[in-house]
Order: C-alpha cells, then structure tokens, then sequence
C-alpha cells in the first residue's frame, strides 16, 4: 500500500475555511446556472476516461474520519467534496454557486428563501429529497454536536422550515439575510441522506464518487459513481493517501507514488517549476495574510496610531520575504478579486514620514508594542521580523513573541495588541459578520461599531444587488481608513501534479468550487 511509504502525523493540513480557530462560513434573489464558468483550467486537450489518480493530502491521524459534518482539515474537505454534495459551492470570486440546489428565490422581506433541488440521487440510487435537506441541517444544528457549519446555519429557523414537495424546501430565517446563498455554500454544509449517522463504515452520498475502502490515517479509495448529476468523472479511481510532511508529498509524486500533491511551499515550486519533471500549480487569491490591532485598547484604540501602522508597513518587501514572493499585496481589506471587494480604493504605499507625524499627533513617539507570532502558519515568524525591522524605521520598537503553535489561535483572540493573523477564502460578506460585528464570535480586532452593525443588516436587507454593494463599498472605505487589520498580502496555494495530470482548475482559491475538483481531473 502507497500509504506505508509516508511518515506518521507531524503537522496537520490547515483549517481549511479559516486561519483563526473556528471561522466558518450571495447570490442575488433567484440564480441561474450550476456550472464553473469562472474557474479556468489548462487547455489540455480531450478528457480521457480511465485509471487511478492518487493524491496526497496532510491528514489528520487515526480520529479521521469521513463524516462530511465533521471536515475541518484540507483532506477532510476533499474527501467530503468527492463523496458528497452540498445545495451550493463557492465560484473563484466567492460568490455562491448552484450544485444541489437548481434555484433559490427570496420573499419580499428577504426572511423566506425557495430552494427547488435539482433531479439527483444518492449513491444506493435513492432520489435526493427536501427531507435528507431538513435532516442533514438539523443533524449539522443539533446543539449537543460540534459541527463546523453550525454556526454558518445559524441564521435558519429550523423549526419553522419546511419541505414543500419532495424537491422544493421553504427556508424560514430569523432576520433578512440577501446573502442566504452563502449559507448553503457554507463550509461543511453537505447534505447526507435521512438518518445517516455512521460514514466511516459505508458512507452513501450523492457526490461524483462512491466508497470503496477508507483507513484512518493512511488511505481513502473511492470510485466513479456513474449517475452524478454533472456527468460521471473522468477517472475509475480516487485514492487519497495521507502524507504529513511536504517533503514526503513532493518526494511521492516525483517518484511516481502519488499523481497530486496538496500543499507545496514555494521555495519547492521554485525549484521544479517549468523544469519538466511534474507541473506546478498556483492558486491565487487562496490565503489573507496580515497583523491584528486590537481596536479597544493602546495604543491601537487611537485610529492615528492604527493609520501610522498602515503607512509602515511596505507590503511588497513582506510578500517578497515572508511567502518567498508567492503571492500579491493587499490593500488592508479582506477579499482581494472577491464579489463586493472595494477594487477602487487607492493602493496604501509605505509612508515613513507621515507615519512618524502621525505617532507624534498621538504622543506615541517612542512607542513600544510586542507582536504576537507563532510557527502556527507559513511565513508568520518571517513576516514578524521584516515588520519589526520596517517599524524601526519610523521609530517604533516591536518585540516579537513567538507563541505556542497548539494555542495560538485562541491566545490571540482576545489576549495582546498585536498579531500575526491569516484567513483562506470565504465571501467578504462571511468575514464580515464573523470577525467585524459587535457579537461576532471570532472578532480578534475588537472592532465594535453599532453603526457599522447596522450597515450589515442594511446590506442583509437590501434586495438590489447594485445597491447592496455601495453598502459593502461604504464598510469597507471605512475599514480601509481606520480599521484594525493591516492585511499585507495574499499568498498562493501551491499544488504539484504528474505532468499527465489535466484539467486540474487554475483560478480556484482553496475551499471553492473548483479546488480539489478530481471528477474534472484526467490522466492523459
């Protein structure tokens, strides 16, 4: 077996809906088509049918398993995504795609969605009904379980929703939300068949590929499931198999062990790249990288000192140093190349000078603040040392403090002034309403505004698309101004392939639609 050829756990596959700990989860009233439009592969000729792809992923140890309600790790969600479906997936902008769901409509209020299914079934052949819908929300809901797209759900009474035919469900909310799509595209919102509880023996879904054999840790073998809705994929066979190490991915699939490799940093993309040997993949748009002030305390509670940070910070120098020049700078917003992102804002350049007379207003000339880090994530500790040595410049002392890689993400929630900080994608309207809002539960700035909560709702309650997003464009002019994060960058997300590896997608941020998407893939 491929999988004894790999060492035991070291380091797991990160979050993949996040970098904080448990971060989560747009469409317009009513949408259209299922399809991946906006996602671009290689021009690799005609798909041929056949053969065994094996991929390896960074896993989670003997605990894996194949509850898709359960996916936390990248190799959890891939394994979820072949074997199951969700009522809609993320497009390459973030905006929300039809999958199992054929359409939604909204009522007047925007409180009431309509979502008709689409004609699928289950791998036993069963039709996918609106009752495996109610059921699997529920079982994702149910308060004595901690399942990850629960807090996405939130916004459904459950109670009050109902099917309204076998195929068509009306979904009551708690309040106006226009963004209802995202929820069904939430991370983890897959849907399962009635009753199902145990996936690790049998798991039957109504995904591209059905189970064969799965062993914690080592290996998932999966085969083509012939009626998918979308067509049956390319391939016979998916196998993952679990490398932890990177070195181990990248040495499998240079020695014809594995046909794909998750996760590659860039120092080894360099150093294959266009040589030949396999093809190097990048995903961009994949990962926010950046530092958290904490907006209610100092000295970051004075928004000149915030701007000042803003104007240290020289964004090419970070990405060029901390992700080994794999990635693009931000502009101190979530989101870059998203759906609503604020593309017109004026790019912040590094400002010495006025950053130096901003401290001065202040009366934080001298001032001395420690910046936490961790191992916890790529280029964290790296981008820690070039943003001290860029404060110094403007008279600013940073001591960096390198924290526990196993509490990191807790610790920095609400402890310190200053931190290392990243994110993989998800709509700016899901940041948003996890990390921005007066009660949202993963608000590592601090940023607390009774105003800008009620902007959120104007936009959750605004039916016209053009208008909703003036809205967004209005939060985030003011985030751009005095928010508290200083996002610097967004970095690659790096796979490696056989060079006889296809249609693998080259605009598909990790957790959208197209990523992972191994019944487009074919071996040439």
């Amino acid at each position: 077996m491929y999988h004894e050829r790999f060492p035991g756990l070291r380091r797991r596959g990160f979050l993949a809906a996040t970098g904080a700990a448990s971060l989560g989860a747009l469409a317009l009233t009513g949408c259209g088509d299922s399809g991946t439009e906006d996602s671009d592969t290689k021009s690799d000729g005609t798909p041929k049918r056949g053969g065994r792809l094996r991929a390896a992923f960074a896993g989670g140890g003997a605990s894996e398993t194949l509850d898709p309600h359960l996916a936390n790790l990248f190799a959890d969600a891939a394994r979820a995504k072949a074997l199951f479906d969700k009522l809609a997936d993320y497009g390459a902008d973030l905006s929300a795609k039809p999958r199992l769901a054929e359409k939604w409509e909204a009522n007047k209020a925007l409180d009431r969605w309509r979502v008709t299914l689409r004609k699928a079934t289950f791998h036993d052949g069963k039709p996918v009904t609106a009752k495996d819908v109610l059921y699997s929300y529920r079982r994702i809901a149910d308060p004595e379980q901690m399942f990850r797209a629960k807090a996405s759900l939130d916004p459904i009474d459950l109670d009050a929703s109902r099917a309204t035919g076998d195929r068509t469900i009306e979904f009551a909310l708690k309040r106006p939300t226009a963004e209802f799509p995202n929820i069904l595209a939430a991370f983890g919102a897959y849907i399962v068949p009635s009753g199902a509880q145990d996936f690790d023996k049998k798991p039957i879904g109504s995904g591209p590929f059905r189970f064969v054999s799965f062993a914690p840790g080592r290996s998932a073998v999966f085969r083509r499931y012939d009626d998918y809705w979308e067509g049956a994929p390319h391939l016979d066979e998916l196998e993952f198999v679990v490398a932890n190490e990177e070195s181990a991915r990248v040495n499998a699939l240079l020695g014809g062990q594995v046909e794909y490799a998750h996760e590659l940093n860039p120092t080894t993309a360099r150093a294959h790249e266009g040589k030949g040997q396999i093809e190097i993949v990048r995903l961009q748009g994949s990962a926010m990288q950046g530092f958290c002030m904490k907006t209610d305390r100092a000295p970051f509670d004075d928004e000149r000192v915030r701007e000042a940070f803003f104007l240290i910070a020289d964004r090419q120098e970070l990405v060029d140093g901390a992700l080994s020049g794999a990635g693009v700078i931000g502009n101190d917003l979530f989101g870059k190349g998203y759906e609503y992102y604020a593309s017109t804002l004026p790019q912040r350049e590094q400002d010495l000078d006025k950053a130096r007379a901003l401290l001065k207003q202040a009366g934080a000339e001298k001032l001395k603040v420690t910046l936490d880090t961790s191992a916890v994530a790529a280029g964290f500790t790296e981008a820690a040392s070039i943003f001290r040595d860029q404060a110094k410049k403007a008279g600013v002392t940073i001591d960096v403090k390198t924290g526990s890689k196993d509490s990191y993400w807790a610790d920095i929630l609400d402890n310190g002034t200053l931190c290392c900080y990243r994110s993989g994608a998800m709509p700016i309207e899901a940041h948003i309403s996890q990390r921005l809002l007066t009660d949202s539960t993963t608000n590592a700035t601090k940023w607390r505004h009774k105003d800008f909560d009620a902007l959120y709702q104007q936009a959750q309650s605004t039916r016209d698309k053009t208008e909703r997003a003036a809205v967004y464009e209005r939060m985030q002019r003011r985030l751009h101004t005095e928010g508290g994060f200083l996002i610097w960058g967004f970095a690659d997300w790096i796979l490696g392939t056989a060079r006889k590896v296809k249609g693998v997608a080259t605009k598909a941020p990790a957790n959208t639609l197209d990523w992972a998407r191994f019944d487009k893939v074919w071996l040439a």
